[in-house]
This record gives C-alpha cells, sequence and structure tokens, in this order.
C-alpha cells in the first residue's frame, strides 16, 4: 500500500496549499470589498448612480486578459458576477 499512502500524503499537500491560498483570497476579497464601500460612498459625490454595467464589462474583460488557465474566461465571469452581487449588496459600515 505504500502507493496509497504517497498519494494520501500528496493530497494533504496540495489540501494545506489550498488552504494557504483560501486564507489569501478571504484577505484580498475583504480588501477589494473595502474599496468598493469607498467608492460606492463617492459615487453620489461624483454624480454617478450606483449600478454602472460598462465598469461591470471592463471588470469582466480585463480579468479574463490576466487568465492563463486552467478555468475557462466564463467561470471567471461567474466568480466574478457573484463577487460584484455581493459588494452590492454588502453595507456600509
Amino acid at each position: 500500500m505504500p502507493d496509497a499512502e504517497q498519494a494520501l500524503a500528496e493530497i494533504e499537500k496540495h489540501r494545506r496549499e489550498i488552504d494557504e491560498i483560501d486564507k489569501q483570497l478571504v484577505v484580498l476579497l475583504n480588501k477589494r470589498a473595502g474599496h468598493s464601500l469607498v467608492i460606492r460612498g463617492l459615487k453620489p459625490e461624483a454624480q454617478m448612480g450606483l449600478f454602472d454595467a460598462k465598469r461591470e464589462e471592463e471588470i469582466f474583460e480585463k480579468v479574463a486578459s490576466y487568465n492563463e488557465g486552467p478555468l475557462y474566461n466564463e467561470y471567471l465571469r461567474e466568480i466574478y458576477s457573484t463577487i460584484l452581487k455581493v459588494s452590492k449588496e454588502t453595507p456600509a459600515v
């Protein structure tokens, strides 16, 4: 059973890496949300509406331009659609 033990050890190694990446993602998502909240607070003064479809499309295009895989652009768009939705629903502090 050494192959099974090796596979299990490799799985645990990758899971530890994923846990570390998840920790970094949470920090970055909260940082992003903070900037989004500041922008939301400034929009009325700048005489801008709260929703900007053009800006959202720009975000999707930029994210796609950064993509080197293995995720498909359509999956990144889905992820970012959710991030943007949550950003809009997050109450200002």
